[in-house]
């Protein structure tokens, strides 16, 4: 059979290769024929319509109030960036700043970065649970507030803020010695909170025992004593700033505050800071913590607090393996890797690389204690990672005071959440649906 060509079409010329054009009439079915015939009518040129535009120019009402400046904030950084806009450069700092050079805060915060997430996939992740259990109770999140000194000097409503935030969100909170609100009132802020109280051991061991006794009292079930904290890290943000206690009107402090009128408006217009532990103190914050701290304690005083103290004991400071073992051998219940936020010594330790040694060698020992960490924490995937890492619950200080900051119980409240859509964010993608289900194969530290 000999083939026919389509009358249509006409047969390439013998000399195709040159310049010279032949056309082709397209077939009604061909699929050139189809593009210029069928086009979709979505990709045909128009002068658009004025009802078409109405729908797509709609320009949002500016809001300026506090809490849609806060909405906004989709990260604690964001929170850190309004809390610098808004307080004054000495307690931003106070609360910023770490001792020396600071490079055990940033190594702190490299070390979360350092690591590689490992999914699972095909999992029913439709439901994340961030529920654990601490030292005997539940709490609604993995992780609490920190203890923080001063804390009404970053924003008038300090502590307060602070225990109502934790006790709405079904965290602990702790109280720091330092704190610039009584244990009683913390207490009746917070009347159905779980609050914790952070105890430094004083020389005076009559005035320690009557904050411990207070503690008792308020209902507080977890005492926390630090203990790394011989003597005042060099803080030199402090120092340049002139820092002290409360803060003092010096032409530098009145030309910064003429920048940030609603801070100071709020600091003279409320009371005076006072401190869980006395009444009234003036002078440098270097000063204040060289009188309070006691660089002769040993583990016999741990041993008294022991006896002393029915409720949680917790140790915080733990820096080496060593030392987290001999702690829960006198008898802490429980530990917190931490380096002080990396305010005392620099170039310590970092908790999260502390973490797997710390955890491998008290399960060795047949240990229940559970090992909590702070330091660096700045995201939920943070906490994640330390979970994952085998950390029992995470504790967080600037990340609470930035929020604090920004803009009061609103802005701790914005942590927390921001916090908790992370962890819930990360555990999904994880493949994970419970705290209790995640473990080492779901990180890997990546080395530098």
């Amino acid at each position: 059979m000999t083939d026919t060509l389509d009358p249509k079409i006409t047969a390439a010329p013998a000399n195709a290769g040159s310049d010279e054009t032949v056309t082709r009439p397209a077939q009604p079915g061909s699929a050139v024929g189809q593009r210029s015939a069928l086009q979709p009518p979505a990709l045909k040129r128009r002068v658009p319509k004025v009802a078409d535009l109405a729908p797509l120019m709609q320009f949002k009402k500016p809001e300026f109030s506090k809490t849609a400046r806060l909405k906004r904030a989709s990260t604690i950084w964001e929170l850190r960036d309004i809390a610098k806009r808004r307080t004054p450069q000495a307690p931003f700092d106070y609360t910023d700043g770490a001792a020396e050079e600071e490079i055990t805060l940033r190594r702190a915060r490299q070390a979360f970065q350092d690591i590689e997430f490992r999914p699972g996939i095909l999992r029913d992740v439709s439901t994340i649970d961030l529920r654990t259990d601490i030292l005997g109770k539940e709490s609604r999140l993995p992780f609490g507030i920190a203890p923080t000194g001063f804390t009404r000097m970053m924003q008038s409503e300090g502590e307060y803020a602070g225990s109502q935030a934790a006790e709405a969100a079904g965290i602990p909170y702790t109280l720091s010695t330092m704190g610039t609100a009584s244990i009683e009132d913390v207490a009746t802020a917070a009347p159905n909170g779980r609050n914790w109280f952070q105890l430094y051991l004083w020389t005076d061991r009559a005035r320690s025992l009557e904050l411990i006794e207070r503690a008792a009292k308020a209902g507080n079930d977890t005492l926390m004593v630090t203990v790394d904290t011989a003597v005042a890290g060099a803080r030199l943000r402090d120092v340049r700033n002139g820092m002290t206690i409360p803060p003092a009107l010096t032409l530098k402090t009145v030309l910064d505050a003429s920048y940030r009128p609603a801070w100071w408006f709020n600091f003279l217009t409320h009371e005076p800071l006072t401190f869980a532990s006395l009444s009234r103190y003036t002078g440098t914050v270097a000063d204040l913590i060289n009188s309070m701290f006691d660089p002769t304690l040993t583990y016999e005083d741990l041993d008294w607090l022991r006896e002393t103290w029915k409720g949680k004991l917790v140790v915080k400071g733990i820096q080496t393996v060593e030392d987290a073992r001999k702690v829960v051998d006198h008898g802490a219940d429980g530990i917190i890797l931490s380096n002080h936020g990396g305010r005392q010594l620099d170039r310590a330790p970092i908790p999260f690389h502390l973490l797997p040694e710390v955890t491998a060698a008290l399960k060795a020992d047949n240990s229940k204690a559970p090992v909590m960490l702070d330091t660096g924490i700045m995201s939920g995937a943070d906490i994640v990672a330390a979970l994952a890492l085998g950390a029992d619950f995470a504790l967080i200080g600037r990340a609470y005071l930035y929020g604090l900051m920004a803009g009061g119980r609103e802005g701790v409240d914005r942590t927390i959440q921001i916090l908790e859509k992370d962890m819930t964010r990360t555990m999904a993608l994880l493949g994970v649906s419970k705290v209790a289900d995640l473990n080492p194969d779901h990180v890997r530290l990546l080395q530098r």
